[in-house]
């Protein structure tokens, strides 16, 4: 099989994929409309995020058997043409699960004994104790979002540290030892922190907006390590200001490009115009960080891995 690599991976995809015979090309900078234009003549592609692979692309890729997305959400493919053409979809949220469940709790940890505001006043020279008061993770009762790969291992660290753990999610019979499975309703009246470990669909975009956020009995901390679109922006600053969301924890950014490199600087972002994302960049109660929740160098090879392993199952 010819396969056609498109981004930039950990180096065992090509080493273990050769060693089986594959044919492959690397090509990590062409445009969409020059990968176009060869597309026909590969049995399979391996991306992350840096060309969408939309139905116009798909319908010339006339002997595509296979798309692998090294990574967790597929947003970036148009999977109703895919499952048309009978072209099977390859992910790898195993791969980073462990990564993101650890970075939760780093950002939990963080906000709430408000780590990153001490250290830098400390460097300042100023020394504030009961201003810095932090607020205990033992005894939360955490709502998580969606109850894969990815909650699945955060609910298991977060188990550990002495909270209770309930989750909503559109698939049932889910509940296990580390969480609870509850309904969106229930959620809302119990939780004091939402988690979101969710794909980027019609269903999920803005999904935290005005409505859910008056809807939540308690005031929340709130985390976003799924994607920025699940989130109305404006929506969050509001609740920030007014003091119903405690404080937030965002890896993903509604403003990103859709390739997740940078925020997309053609709505002039950079230029202080947008108001909501100037206040997430200045906010005390805010911790940002650029789309890194799965991305570790552990992560980086059982990623790889796992689409390896699922490539080989399916063509060998």
């Amino acid at each position: 099989m010819r396969i056609l690599l498109l981004d930039k991976n950990h180096p065992l995809i090509t080493e273990q994929l050769l060693a089986k015979n594959f044919i492959l090309e690397e090509d990590f900078y062409s445009t969409y409309e020059e990968v176009l234009k060869k597309i026909e003549l590969y049995d399979g592609i391996i991306i992350r995020s840096r060309i969408p692979l939309d139905q116009n692309f798909l319908e010339k890729a006339k002997n595509l058997k296979f798309i692998a997305r090294v990574g967790a959400g597929m947003e970036n493919i148009h999977i109703p043409t895919a499952e048309k053409l009978g072209i099977q979809l390859i992910n790898s949220p195993e791969g980073n699960r462990d990564s993101v469940a650890e970075h939760v709790i780093g950002m939990l940890l963080i906000i709430m004994h408000r780590l990153n505001i001490a250290s830098n006043e400390v460097k300042n020279g100023i020394w504030l104790r009961e201003e810095n008061r932090g607020d205990e993770l033992l005894g939360k009762t955490i709502g998580l979002i969606g109850y894969g790969n990815m909650g699945k291992a955060t609910a298991k660290r977060l188990s550990g540290f002495g909270c209770k753990v309930i989750f909503y999610d559109i698939l049932p019979n889910l509940s296990d030892e580390h969480a609870q499975q509850v309904s969106l309703e229930e959620l809302k009246e119990k939780a004091e922190i939402i988690s979101l470990h969710i794909p980027l669909t019609s269903d999920t975009h803005y999904l935290i907006n005005d409505e859910f956020i008056n809807e939540m009995k308690n005031d929340f901390y709130f985390v976003n390590t799924a994607r920025g679109k699940n989130v109305r922006t404006k929506s969050l600053v509001e609740a920030l200001k007014i003091g119903k969301v405690k404080g937030a924890c965002l890896d993903v950014l509604e403003y990103e490009q859709s390739s997740f490199e940078n925020l997309d600087t053609s709505t002039s972002l950079n230029k202080g115009e947008n108001e909501d994302l100037q206040y997430l960049l200045n906010s005390e109660k805010v911790i940002l960080t650029p789309h890194i929740a799965g991305w570790t160098h552990q992560s980086k090879e059982k990623l790889a891995q796992f689409i390896v392993d699922k490539i080989l199952a399916s063509f060998c």
